[in-house]
């Protein structure tokens, strides 16, 4: 009798957390990061194009998605997509259950001699978003989503509000210092933007000592130290930095440097805490 008096409360409360969506099971477990061997095999995908593939020489895609830590089924805003080349790689680890928001400004300010979408002879120039367009009507990347917004606010409205898992901004915050845009006010909603604990990127081209970023126009670069200050002042913890953009060979006082070396540059990684 007692047994079956039990059997009644469990079904009835079994019952009482179905109808009000209470659920036992922690839903919110996040899947594993991707293996080096999964990394591996999503940069080798047949369906990358041979541009992006050339571009792997210099953006190491592997270090790169090593770093940043993506994972299935996460939401994630790529700040400046320019072309597309760092977008496609974080839809492919975030899989058909994550999505990448692209986001590109209202006009195309940011140089074309540092963005995604240089123009070359043998192809057609495309801006930002019929270039990400273009990425997101391939098979299996229809989880990209092109977005024109202003770097001021470069959240979507339906993911504005501690929904979004991370956050990326590769070799173009430098940019934002000649074309005169509202860092704080851009920190502050992407601040907002990110679940606690959500990771906040960014890749750029490195400044000397004491520049800041008042080489951003003439040598494209910014100094890392400022750059870290300024996002800690809109309430972000730093966590991490990798040396895998370093080249100490660079003298940074070019825009490029003499007889073909790559840009020096460094990557850092910001928590929402």
């Amino acid at each position: 009798m007692k047994n079956l008096k039990w059997f009644f409360s469990a079904l009835l409360i079994f019952c009482v957390c179905a109808c009000t969506g209470i659920h036992s099971i922690n839903t919110s477990v996040q899947a594993p990061v991707l293996s080096q061997e999964q990394i591996a095999s999503l940069i080798a995908n047949p369906d990358r194009t041979a541009e992006d593939r050339q571009a792997d020489i210099r953006r190491k895609p592997a270090e790169l998605l090593t770093f940043i830590g993506t994972r299935p089924a996460m939401v994630v805003l790529d700040i400046s997509a320019g072309g597309g080349y760092t977008t496609e790689l974080l839809a492919r680890t975030v899989g058909p259950n994550g999505h990448v928001y692209g986001q590109s400004a209202p006009v195309d300010l940011v140089a074309r001699s540092e963005s995604d979408t240089v123009a070359k002879p043998d192809r057609v120039h495309l801006n930002s978003p019929e270039a990400l367009s273009a990425r997101a009507s391939r098979a299996g990347l229809n989880n990209i989503t092109p977005v024109v917004l202003p770097f001021e606010n470069p959240v979507p409205s339906d993911i504005a509000n501690a929904s979004i898992d991370v956050v990326t901004f590769i070799y173009n915050y430098h940019d934002l210092g000649h074309m005169g845009v509202d860092r704080k006010a851009m920190n502050k909603h992407i601040f907002n933007a990110l679940k606690p604990g959500g990771t906040y990127i960014i890749a750029d081209h490195a400044g000397r000592p004491g520049t800041g970023i008042s080489e951003s126009k003439t040598l494209h670069r910014i100094e890392e130290t400022f750059l870290i200050q300024e996002v800690i002042s809109a309430g972000f913890r730093f966590e991490a930095s990798s040396d895998f953009l370093h080249n100490p060979l660079d003298p940074r006082d070019q825009n490029t440097p003499a007889d073909g070396q790559l840009k020096d540059g460094f990557i850092l990684k910001f928590i929402k805490p």
